[in-house]
């Protein structure tokens, strides 16, 4: 073999085992990272895509929460990797390895699976997280923190400071070197040369290896979170350690720079809309930066002129669909949809093998998968009776949960 990159010289710990409780009831029966997103992807797919055209390829993705479907989701759809060649994505649920514990936190979870690195010995983790989207290039992180000689690299994002206090937020000197740390603080710090702006952490870390071990066996001694956000940064920049703030460089290439972290249903319901947009912030058309995931063995998408016209605007829509002459509009159809005539879908989002009705309508929804609407039912149209059949968001989103019977 040739000399070794530094992509090579560092393996991936993915930490995808989430509860997602404010994605309820979406996380019924899967983990966040293995929630549908943008018709045919699972959030997981975004991060696990950045590895890939990152050219790190030595990942291992740490499951827990009702983890079948995600475990499912990546042996179909990130099969690729050749041991052989010394890639691969490993699943690792929980083995408790280290005392009778589920993962206690964030850093738990890594510190339970330390006799991966005894295995692997990289000389560097990247710690990433499986429920954000976003487009990175981890090639040039790891590279600053060479450069810095750094312990500690947390790769940043710049948000409006007013938004900062849901974030870690960073204080910095003129040479990124992290001075202080506030986690989701009422009163965020702002830029040295920018009064309104923020740094943020976007739960991207790359550790040195032998200070990563260190720093998890001291943390496992206390009683704290065993969070890498509440306890090891901060304990970290108290020490004086090499801790340093990356910016984050966005492959995605727009205007606005754009990570999200899919948190609650009205971020999840904004974050789709915005794909069905005339110009999306969040390109998923980039053959640059393609966004691998699965996709089921399933016909074309298909328009059909029934008694009426089957009319689709501003929409995607993704394979095995059918509108049999109905209107979808501003909406995202994911696998197996089937509109029937006279049905009317507007601002919503149908997750795999919705059935809607002949007559039926729906606005601004989010139905989950496999949920039949019968013929004339009205979803997101009467406030109240919405309230009284299903959750409805602050925002006014309808969550039709997996698995319902619906009468009309």
């Amino acid at each position: 073999m040739g000399r070794k990159t530094l992509l090579d010289r560092a393996v991936a710990m993915l930490m995808a085992g989430g509860q997602g409780e404010r994605l309820y009831p979406l996380t019924k029966d899967r983990a966040k990272p293995a929630v549908p997103f943008g018709g045919v992807y699972r959030i997981i797919d975004f991060t696990l895509s950045n590895c890939l055209n990152s050219g790190l390829r030595r990942i291992f993705v740490l499951t827990q929460y009702k983890s079948v479907s995600l475990h499912r989701h990546v042996l179909l759809a990130w099969n690729m990797f050749n041991y052989e060649l010394g890639e691969y994505i490993n699943l690792v649920p929980p083995q408790r390895r280290i005392g009778g514990s589920w993962y206690r936190g964030t850093a738990d979870a890594i510190y339970q699976n330390i006799y991966l690195l005894e295995q692997e010995r990289p000389d560097y983790v990247v710690i990433l997280s499986g429920d954000h989207v976003y487009k990175m290039d981890y090639g040039p992180l790891l590279e600053f923190h060479v450069k810095k000689r750094a312990e500690l690299t947390v790769a940043c994002v710049e948000v409006p400071r007013k938004e900062a206090s849901r974030l870690g937020v960073m204080e910095i000197d003129a040479d990124c070197r992290v001075v202080g740390f506030q986690e989701k603080p009422a009163d965020p710090k702002p830029l040295p040369d920018d009064p309104h702006t923020s740094l943020g952490s976007m739960g991207v870390y790359v550790f040195n290896t032998p200070k990563l071990v260190r720093v998890l066996t001291e943390d496992a001694r206390t009683d704290s979170e065993h969070d890498f956000g509440k306890n090891i940064i901060p304990g970290m920049v108290a020490a004086q350690e090499r801790v340093y703030a990356y910016r984050f460089q966005d492959e995605n290439r727009n205007q606005v720079k754009y990570w999200r972290d899919i948190g609650t249903i009205d971020s999840y319901y904004e974050a789709n809309m915005d794909l069905v947009g005339v110009t999306p912030v969040f390109n998923l058309y980039d053959k640059d930066w393609p966004i691998r995931t699965y996709h089921p063995q399933l016909p074309p998408a298909k328009i059909v002129h029934t008694e009426r016209p089957g009319e689709v605007l501003n929409s995607l829509v993704a394979n095995g669909c059918i509108v049999s002459g109905g209107r979808v509009a501003q909406s995202i159809l994911s696998p197996g949809v089937h509109i029937h005539t006279g049905a009317e879908v507007t601002a919503s989002i149908l997750l795999e093998g919705v059935d809607v009705g002949r007559g039926a309508r729906v606005h601004r929804a989010v139905v989950d998968k496999e949920v039949r609407i019968p013929p004339g039912d009205a979803i997101g149209l009467d406030p109240q009776q919405d309230r009284r059949r299903f959750k409805v968001t602050a925002k006014g989103i309808v969550v039709v949960p997996r698995g319902i019977i619906l009468q009309k």
